[in-house]
């Protein structure tokens, strides 16, 4: 497809190879107060209230449009919760049909509008998860509603499952959750806890002492990830991204280009748990880490 039939005027951005994921945070806000949210691990290096104000979604549109991806990399809509963005709608219509979209959310919209303006098949892809993965904590919501609209969304051909984070307090609750939903057919998945509970840090890290807050340093960093901010400026890291530290650029750069380098920073020692952690990458093959770091 030519950049031209795209709704965007600016050149197209090329991901380097061993890029594995592309964030956008269309906003911070969120409708639920979890007490263990990751976007608040480190909450004191989020100072800069500026990288927080959303952009509009025809810059969103214009800016991701010019994005040239794999299949399997979609573009991950997320916050905060992505559907309380303003122009939510406006922004799903807008992306080209040759780029995919998954959508990390709480659920709390109307399913019935979602369903109206967003067929099936704009949302799902060929991959071993599903493209709707809808966030359940049992500290704020019930698991009754979410069972409800999931299953109404699946009857109706959406790619859609639940993903749990196994908070130390809730593990029993999850645990129902997980059979229950199961039973019923529904892909639900639970993620490890990432962050402080009593005094201890949970979570597998490739850098343990990278998040303990106690251990300060100068080091170079390199990501495989395109993390978005809600303003349109990309970042590094997720620590960078909520403190509004050191963007690389804008999406609506004309003259912006992904380099994967190592860039030097002197906030190792707070980086975010979401950056360190040992996961699985796309493929689901587990022993992957976000970013790579070198000490000096």
């Amino acid at each position: 497809m030519q950049a031209e039939k795209r709704q965007s005027d600016l050149p197209y951005i090329f991901l380097p190879e061993k890029y594995n994921y592309v964030a956008s945070f269309l906003t911070m806000a969120c409708n639920l107060r979890c007490s263990y949210c990751i976007n608040s691990f480190g909450r004191k290096q989020r100072a800069n209230k500026t990288f927080h104000k959303s952009m509009r979604g025809g810059d969103w549109v214009k800016g991701l449009n010019r994005l040239s991806l794999p299949p399997d990399i979609p573009i991950t809509f997320q916050g905060g919760e992505p559907s309380l963005h303003p122009d939510f709608y406006e922004i799903i219509d807008g992306i080209d049909p040759s780029l995919n979209i998954d959508i990390l959310t709480n659920l709390q919209f109307d399913i019935r509008e979602f369903m109206k303006r967003v067929p099936p098949e704009r949302i799902k892809r060929d991959a071993l998860y599903a493209s709707i993965r809808v966030s359940y904590h049992p500290e704020v919501m019930k698991l009754g509603e979410i069972k409800r609209k999931v299953l109404i969304m699946l009857q109706k051909g959406y790619s859609v499952g639940i993903w749990a984070v196994l908070h130390p307090s809730r593990i029993e609750e999850i645990e129902r959750a997980y059979a229950e939903c199961t039973k019923d057919g529904i892909d639900f998945r639970i993620k490890e806890f990432l962050g402080v509970y009593q005094d201890k840090i949970y979570g597998v890290y490739k850098y343990p002492d990278a998040v303990t807050h106690q251990t300060y340093q100068c080091v170079k960093c390199k990501t495989t990830e395109l993390l978005i901010s809600p303003t349109g400026h990309i970042f590094r890291c997720h620590s960078d991204l909520y403190g509004g530290r050191s963007p690389m650029g804008h999406l609506c750069d004309e003259d912006l280009a992904i380099e994967s380098i190592y860039r030097p920073c002197d906030s190792y020692g707070s980086c975010n748990p979401c950056d360190v952690k040992i996961k699985t990458n796309r493929f689901q093959i587990f022993g992957h880490t976000s970013v790579d770091i070198v000490f000096q």
